[in-house]
């Protein structure tokens, strides 16, 4: 049986929340020039017996991505985000979703959607996010290498300290959610249109760290799950180390201002 290591408080027990036990599940799967990988992660995903519904979301990809999406999966439901950058993408992917529970997906094949049942299992178990780890015992990594170990290691240890949390992995996509606990995120509107320049706040790769500052922030009850993070499949990563944890670091000290300043309580429904 995997094990569930609580990493936050949350409301008192019996006061949250009534939750299914058996809980459809929509797995959110954003991609940008993925069609070589989709042939290989959407029958993945597809074989998984908890996921009722797989959406993916494309980000303007030239190399057919959408086709190999409709071709693979035809009961897929494909999407095209409204802006640019991955924290765009998950959220068009989150307003598309039908299931109880969500679960962020990478499209690399990086992610192994054999763990899927432990993150619903966290869930169902009491949680109300659970979130991949590949740092906690059971987990581990073929593709981070040691500069990007270090920074998120340092990383994290800021935002256990600006948000009195002891997450062991900050920026690792794999997380599942309940969908009830979407409006307490906050993100950015999806059919604000794209004024160009530079992403919008919430945007880019900093949204697993707003997402879990938010997460924190909101006292929610979060369970990390241990993740073997899987090496990418094909082509190269979108991630660009240096600029995007520079941007981590920007967005930890943003989302921390924020969660200080005084402001009306969003109910968990």
């Amino acid at each position: 049986m995997p094990h569930h290591h609580p990493v936050s408080p949350i409301h008192p027990a019996g006061t949250g929340p009534v939750r299914s036990s058996c809980p459809t599940v929509s797995v959110v799967v954003p991609t940008r020039n993925e069609a070589r990988n989709l042939e290989i992660v959407l029958p993945e995903l597809a074989a998984q017996p908890l996921v009722s519904q797989v959406v993916v979301v494309d980000g303007h990809s030239v190399d057919g991505t959408t086709d190999v999406a409709r071709r693979v999966l035809p009961a897929a439901t494909v999407v095209t985000q409204t802006r640019r950058g991955k924290g765009n993408a998950m959220a068009c992917g989150f307003a598309a979703a039908t299931g109880d529970i969500v679960v962020m997906f990478d499209a690399d094949g990086s992610a192994d959607p054999a763990e899927i049942p432990a993150f619903v299992e966290a869930l169902v178990d009491g949680a109300d996010v659970a979130k991949g780890s590949r740092f906690r015992s059971g987990g581990g990594s073929d593709d981070i290498t040691p500069l990007r170990r270090c920074g998120n290691a340092d990383l994290n240890a800021v935002a256990n300290l600006l948000f009195r949390t002891s997450y062991t992995d900050l920026c690792y996509g794999y997380n599942a959610f309940w969908a009830d606990v979407l409006p307490v995120l906050e993100l950015p509107a999806v059919e604000t249109p794209d004024a160009g320049g530079p992403l919008a706040w919430g945007d880019g790769f900093e949204i697993e760290t707003i997402l879990n500052c938010r997460i924190a922030a909101a006292g929610l009850r979060i369970a990390e799950v241990a993740s073997v993070e899987r090496a990418r499949v094909h082509g190269e990563t979108n991630l660009r180390t240096f600029a995007d944890g520079t941007r981590v670091l920007r967005t930890l000290v943003a989302e921390y201002r924020r969660s200080q300043r005084p402001r009306v309580p969003v109910a968990v429904h």
